[in-house]
């Protein structure tokens, strides 16, 4: 098929050609005597997207799935409670993660749409009168409903009843790319991946550590080996790692990195906005309905949008592929054949969006939808030029 691939899942994202020069290298020795001068100013500057200056930042070769598993397994001790909401697929995975590691969960089972219901936490965490909660492990942007939650209000309700419990966040498809405060909001435990808003392949688990995680790894039990923080710490303060570092990804990081912090976070913030908002007209002006069920929940990231209950929302995904070249996202778990999902975080900007939206106006008319041409990315056309 002619042109590429228009790319609008919401991970991996598009990768600028800036990082993927970055990580054209030849094969690099990673013990080298020079390997120190890359690697510790990536760790401080990684520091900077994170929002932290007292935590640490660990990058293991993996995946977000591994930097959960590391948060989990150096931190707690087999038999531990951990408080959790499942407002998602992926929410519903580290609940699943946590169990096969030992851990007692606290699950609080949210409709799928909603966000971490601080309230209830709250609720929760005063009645946890013997501090029997060790952690609570919120997902900040949930990507299978496109719903992003309140962290600080997670944090706050903590602090109200001065509860001792980490604070732990999936940041995967958040951490550079929408708001996100590591020491401001009281993150203990935050994780990020390598193919979200750091624009890179899959590959990296990057992990932002609190001060007071880091003790209570000292009495944590769980098995540890290739995931733990102190050995890692204590190779990466020297410049090099425990083990064979993936060097090209790390490249890659560098470059994406830079251009994170030129560009300046609040600027990416505001930028993923921006470009969110588009989508959210073009979805009103369909007459449809995002799977957020409030404003305060709408993703900048993500945007799911239901389809009609005589619509497959696979098919329409597959026809997207098939037909037009258009990577689109699909429903996960509860919501298979009910939404799709048009991912807008990392290397983008309105025009490279315009094929998103055109392209599933075109497919949901194939299906038979009563989409008028046009119709959304002209409310999108009109936000973009009105607000750039």
């Amino acid at each position: 098929m002619a042109g590429r691939n228009s790319l609008f899942i919401p991970g991996p994202t598009n990768m600028p050609e800036r990082v993927r020069l970055a990580m054209d290298i030849y094969t690099e020795d990673h013990r080298a005597g020079s390997a120190p001068e890359f690697m510790m100013p990536l760790f401080e500057d990684l520091k900077k997207v994170f929002r932290t200056k007292s935590g640490e930042i660990i990058v293991f070769p993996s995946s977000g799935t591994g930097g959960w598993e590391a948060a989990i397994t150096n931190t707690l001790s087999p038999g531990d409670k951990v408080l959790t909401a499942r407002i998602g697929q992926f929410s519903s995975l580290w609940v699943d993660s946590c169990r096969a590691l030992g851990i007692v969960v606290e699950d609080i089972d949210v409709e799928w749409g909603e966000g971490v219901p601080v309230d209830l936490i709250a609720e929760r965490l005063a009645a946890d009168k013997q501090h029997e909660i060790k952690g609570v492990i919120v997902c900040h942007n949930e990507t299978a409903t496109g719903v992003t939650s309140d962290i600080k209000g997670v944090r706050q309700a903590m602090d109200a009843c001065n509860h001792p419990a980490l604070l732990y966040v999936d940041g995967i498809s958040s951490i550079g790319a929408i708001e996100f405060e590591m020491d401001a909001w009281g993150v203990d435990l935050a994780v990020a991946g390598s193919q979200k808003g750091f624009m890179l392949p899959a590959g990296l688990g990057l992990v932002g550590v609190s001060q007071k995680a880091l003790e209570a790894g000292k009495t944590a039990t769980c098995p540890r080996f290739y995931f733990d923080f102190r050995m890692m710490i204590n190779q990466n303060r020297t410049g090099y790692g425990p083990y064979t570092p993936a060097m090209g990804l790390l490249r890659g990081l560098r470059a994406s990195t830079d251009m994170l912090l030129e560009e300046g976070m609040e600027n990416v913030w505001n930028r993923h906005h921006h470009l969110a908002e588009g989508v959210r007209r073009a979805v009103r002006a369909w007459g449809l309905k995002t799977c957020a069920q409030k404003a305060q929940w709408q993703s900048d990231t993500v945007t799911a949008i239901m389809v009609p209950e005589q619509i497959n929302g696979q098919e329409l995904i597959k026809r997207a592929y098939n037909d037009f070249n258009l990577s689109l996202g699909a429903g996960l778990a509860r919501m298979a054949g009910k939404l799709f999902r048009i991912g807008h975080l990392g290397d983008l900007n309105e025009c490279m969006l315009f094929s998103a939206l055109g392209g599933a106006e075109m497919v949901m008319r194939d299906m038979g939808m009563a989409i008028e041409p046009g119709k959304g990315v002209g409310a999108a056309v009109e936000y973009w030029r009105k607000n750039s």
